[in-house]
Protein backbone atom coordinates (compact mmCIF):
# COMPACT_ATOMS: atom_id res chain seq x y z
CA UNK A 1 0.00 0.00 0.00
CA UNK A 2 1.26 3.46 -0.87
CA UNK A 3 -0.32 6.35 1.32
CA UNK A 4 -0.60 10.22 2.20
CA UNK A 5 -2.26 12.94 1.77
CA UNK A 6 -5.98 11.12 2.32
CA UNK A 7 -4.99 9.00 -0.25
CA UNK A 8 -3.75 5.28 -0.85
CA UNK A 9 -2.99 2.72 -3.26
CA UNK A 10 -3.63 -1.03 -3.12
CA UNK A 11 -2.37 -3.03 -5.46
CA UNK A 12 -5.03 -6.42 -6.84
CA UNK A 13 -4.61 -9.41 -9.05
CA UNK A 14 -8.49 -9.04 -10.37
CA UNK A 15 -8.33 -12.03 -11.92
CA UNK A 16 -7.78 -13.86 -8.58
CA UNK A 17 -10.66 -14.28 -5.36
CA UNK A 18 -7.92 -14.55 -2.69
CA UNK A 19 -6.42 -11.03 -3.98
CA UNK A 20 -9.86 -9.39 -3.75
CA UNK A 21 -10.67 -10.42 -0.09
CA UNK A 22 -6.86 -9.24 1.29
CA UNK A 23 -8.02 -6.02 -1.10
CA UNK A 24 -11.06 -5.96 0.74
CA UNK A 25 -9.32 -6.06 4.55
CA UNK A 26 -6.84 -3.56 3.30
CA UNK A 27 -9.34 -1.21 2.53
CA UNK A 28 -10.88 -1.79 5.40
CA UNK A 29 -8.45 -1.66 7.59
CA UNK A 30 -7.46 1.86 5.85
CA UNK A 31 -11.25 3.24 5.36
CA UNK A 32 -11.89 2.67 9.49
CA UNK A 33 -14.42 0.84 11.26
CA UNK A 34 -18.06 1.74 10.52
CA UNK A 35 -17.01 3.20 7.06
CA UNK A 36 -17.29 1.70 3.66
CA UNK A 37 -16.55 3.27 0.06
CA UNK A 38 -19.03 5.75 -1.51
CA UNK A 39 -17.90 4.94 -5.02
CA UNK A 40 -16.29 1.55 -7.27
CA UNK A 41 -15.03 1.66 -10.44
CA UNK A 42 -13.94 -1.64 -11.69
CA UNK A 43 -11.47 -1.10 -14.76
CA UNK A 44 -8.87 -3.29 -14.93
CA UNK A 45 -8.82 -4.84 -18.00
CA UNK A 46 -7.10 -6.58 -21.24
CA UNK A 47 -7.49 -6.41 -25.22
CA UNK A 48 -7.70 -9.15 -27.49
CA UNK A 49 -8.42 -9.21 -30.86
CA UNK A 50 -9.55 -12.16 -33.86
CA UNK A 51 -11.90 -14.56 -35.13
CA UNK A 52 -13.49 -17.00 -33.48
CA UNK A 53 -11.60 -19.73 -35.11
CA UNK A 54 -8.21 -18.31 -34.66
CA UNK A 55 -8.61 -17.70 -30.94
CA UNK A 56 -7.54 -20.21 -28.16
CA UNK A 57 -9.69 -21.43 -24.90
CA UNK A 58 -6.33 -20.05 -23.01
CA UNK A 59 -7.32 -16.78 -24.63
CA UNK A 60 -11.27 -16.97 -23.55
CA UNK A 61 -10.53 -18.00 -19.49
CA UNK A 62 -7.79 -15.09 -19.21
CA UNK A 63 -9.90 -12.62 -20.62
CA UNK A 64 -13.19 -13.60 -19.21
CA UNK A 65 -11.38 -13.91 -15.48
CA UNK A 66 -10.12 -10.70 -15.98
CA UNK A 67 -12.49 -8.53 -18.42
CA UNK A 68 -15.79 -9.98 -16.72
CA UNK A 69 -15.40 -11.85 -13.75
CA UNK A 70 -12.94 -9.21 -12.45
CA UNK A 71 -16.32 -6.97 -12.54
CA UNK A 72 -18.28 -9.89 -10.87
CA UNK A 73 -15.31 -10.07 -7.89
CA UNK A 74 -15.32 -6.16 -7.41
CA UNK A 75 -19.14 -5.61 -7.14
CA UNK A 76 -19.42 -8.90 -5.17
CA UNK A 77 -16.37 -7.75 -2.65
CA UNK A 78 -17.88 -4.14 -2.11
CA UNK A 79 -21.23 -3.98 -2.33
CA UNK A 80 -22.27 -5.62 0.88
CA UNK A 81 -20.63 -2.43 2.97
CA UNK A 82 -23.17 -0.49 0.77
CA UNK A 83 -26.35 -2.10 1.15
CA UNK A 84 -25.46 -2.22 4.56
CA UNK A 85 -25.22 1.72 4.30
CA UNK A 86 -28.19 2.50 2.30
CA UNK A 87 -25.89 4.23 -0.07
CA UNK A 88 -23.19 3.88 -3.06
CA UNK A 89 -22.00 4.16 -6.31
CA UNK A 90 -21.04 1.60 -8.43
CA UNK A 91 -19.15 2.23 -12.25
CA UNK A 92 -18.28 -1.05 -14.39
CA UNK A 93 -16.13 0.27 -17.24
CA UNK A 94 -17.19 -1.93 -20.19
CA UNK A 95 -16.87 -0.77 -23.57
CA UNK A 96 -18.96 -0.10 -26.97
CA UNK A 97 -17.21 -3.56 -28.72
CA UNK A 98 -19.88 -5.07 -25.91
CA UNK A 99 -22.74 -3.60 -27.97
CA UNK A 100 -21.42 -2.95 -31.43
CA UNK A 101 -21.94 -6.88 -32.05
CA UNK A 102 -18.25 -6.12 -34.51
CA UNK A 103 -16.42 -9.31 -35.72
CA UNK A 104 -13.16 -10.45 -34.59
CA UNK A 105 -13.14 -8.83 -31.24
CA UNK A 106 -14.75 -11.85 -29.68
CA UNK A 107 -13.21 -12.95 -26.67
CA UNK A 108 -12.87 -8.79 -26.01
CA UNK A 109 -16.37 -8.01 -27.69
CA UNK A 110 -18.23 -10.98 -25.29
CA UNK A 111 -16.43 -9.96 -22.55
CA UNK A 112 -17.87 -6.54 -22.43
CA UNK A 113 -21.20 -7.22 -23.07
CA UNK A 114 -21.09 -9.43 -20.15
CA UNK A 115 -19.96 -6.59 -18.05
CA UNK A 116 -23.03 -4.44 -19.71
CA UNK A 117 -25.75 -7.46 -18.68
CA UNK A 118 -24.00 -7.49 -14.74
CA UNK A 119 -24.83 -3.96 -15.22
CA UNK A 120 -28.24 -3.85 -16.32
CA UNK A 121 -29.12 -7.48 -14.10
CA UNK A 122 -27.29 -5.23 -11.19
CA UNK A 123 -29.15 -1.84 -11.64
CA UNK A 124 -32.90 -3.67 -10.98
CA UNK A 125 -31.66 -6.02 -8.48
CA UNK A 126 -30.50 -2.88 -6.19
CA UNK A 127 -32.91 -0.80 -6.94
CA UNK A 128 -34.27 1.38 -3.81
CA UNK A 129 -31.27 0.21 -2.10
CA UNK A 130 -29.74 3.43 -2.35
CA UNK A 131 -27.10 2.02 -4.39
CA UNK A 132 -26.98 3.37 -8.16
CA UNK A 133 -25.24 1.08 -10.79
CA UNK A 134 -23.73 2.28 -14.09
CA UNK A 135 -21.95 1.22 -17.05
CA UNK A 136 -19.25 3.03 -19.51
CA UNK A 137 -19.04 2.08 -23.22
CA UNK A 138 -16.26 4.05 -24.93
CA UNK A 139 -14.84 3.24 -28.20
CA UNK A 140 -11.67 3.67 -29.36
CA UNK A 141 -9.52 6.34 -27.69
CA UNK A 142 -5.37 6.72 -27.15
CA UNK A 143 -4.55 4.65 -24.17
CA UNK A 144 -2.37 2.23 -22.82
CA UNK A 145 -4.60 -1.20 -23.07
CA UNK A 146 -3.05 -2.32 -25.96
CA UNK A 147 -0.04 -3.32 -24.42
CA UNK A 148 -2.37 -6.04 -22.49
CA UNK A 149 -3.40 -7.74 -25.64
CA UNK A 150 -3.76 -11.40 -26.71
CA UNK A 151 -4.70 -12.25 -30.17
CA UNK A 152 -4.45 -11.57 -34.00
CA UNK A 153 -1.69 -9.20 -34.64
CA UNK A 154 -3.23 -7.41 -37.32
CA UNK A 155 -6.25 -6.62 -35.30
CA UNK A 156 -3.56 -4.78 -32.87
CA UNK A 157 -2.17 -2.75 -35.58
CA UNK A 158 -6.03 -1.90 -36.79
CA UNK A 159 -7.35 -0.87 -33.20
CA UNK A 160 -3.89 1.04 -32.79
CA UNK A 161 -4.75 3.54 -35.82
CA UNK A 162 -8.79 3.80 -34.71
CA UNK A 163 -6.92 4.92 -31.25
CA UNK A 164 -4.23 7.33 -33.17
CA UNK A 165 -7.74 8.96 -35.51
CA UNK A 166 -10.17 9.23 -32.22
CA UNK A 167 -11.34 12.75 -32.13
CA UNK A 168 -11.67 11.91 -28.32
CA UNK A 169 -9.07 12.04 -25.62
CA UNK A 170 -8.84 10.90 -22.13
CA UNK A 171 -9.64 13.73 -20.21
CA UNK A 172 -12.71 14.19 -22.77
CA UNK A 173 -13.89 10.81 -21.56
CA UNK A 174 -12.94 11.19 -18.14
CA UNK A 175 -15.06 14.18 -18.11
CA UNK A 176 -18.19 13.31 -19.55
CA UNK A 177 -18.00 10.39 -17.94
CA UNK A 178 -17.76 11.60 -14.52
CA UNK A 179 -20.61 14.60 -15.14
CA UNK A 180 -22.53 11.07 -15.92
CA UNK A 181 -22.62 9.55 -12.76
CA UNK A 182 -22.99 12.29 -11.12
CA UNK A 183 -26.11 12.78 -12.55
CA UNK A 184 -26.54 8.84 -12.00
CA UNK A 185 -26.93 7.85 -15.61
CA UNK A 186 -26.66 4.16 -16.21
CA UNK A 187 -25.80 3.73 -19.67
CA UNK A 188 -22.78 6.30 -20.53
CA UNK A 189 -21.36 6.23 -24.38
CA UNK A 190 -18.62 8.64 -23.28
CA UNK A 191 -16.84 9.15 -26.99
CA UNK A 192 -18.70 11.42 -29.89
CA UNK A 193 -19.89 8.88 -32.48
CA UNK A 194 -21.37 6.55 -30.13
CA UNK A 195 -24.35 7.66 -29.07
CA UNK A 196 -25.58 7.97 -32.50
CA UNK A 197 -24.55 4.73 -33.36
CA UNK A 198 -26.14 2.97 -30.38
CA UNK A 199 -29.65 4.43 -31.62
CA UNK A 200 -28.90 3.27 -34.94
CA UNK A 201 -28.55 -0.06 -34.17
CA UNK A 202 -31.41 -0.03 -31.18
CA UNK A 203 -33.79 1.77 -34.01
CA UNK A 204 -32.64 0.35 -37.29
CA UNK A 205 -30.65 -3.18 -36.70
CA UNK A 206 -30.23 -4.57 -40.27
CA UNK A 207 -29.29 -0.83 -41.75
CA UNK A 208 -26.90 -1.22 -38.58
CA UNK A 209 -25.61 -4.45 -39.59
CA UNK A 210 -24.84 -3.30 -43.30
CA UNK A 211 -23.37 -0.38 -42.48
CA UNK A 212 -21.05 -2.16 -40.19
CA UNK A 213 -19.99 -5.36 -42.07
CA UNK A 214 -19.30 -2.23 -44.77
CA UNK A 215 -16.87 -0.29 -42.65
CA UNK A 216 -15.11 -4.15 -41.84
CA UNK A 217 -14.69 -4.44 -45.62
CA UNK A 218 -13.37 -1.29 -46.48
CA UNK A 219 -10.93 -1.51 -43.24
CA UNK A 220 -9.88 -5.03 -44.32
CA UNK A 221 -9.25 -3.62 -48.42
CA UNK A 222 -7.10 -0.51 -46.67
CA UNK A 223 -4.54 -3.80 -45.29
CA UNK A 224 -4.35 -5.24 -48.43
Amino acid sequence: MLAGSGHAAFAVDVGSDDAFAALHDSVQAWLGTGRALDVLVNNAGIASGGALVDTTMEEWRRVLEINLLGVVRGCRTFLPAMLQRGSGQILNIASFAGLAGAPSIMSYGVAKAGVVALSEQLRAELHTTGVDVSVACPAFFQTNLLQSWHGDPNMKAAAQRMMQRSHDSLDHVADRVFAAVQQRAFLILPTHAEPLRWRIKRWFPEFYFRRLTRAVAAMTRSKT
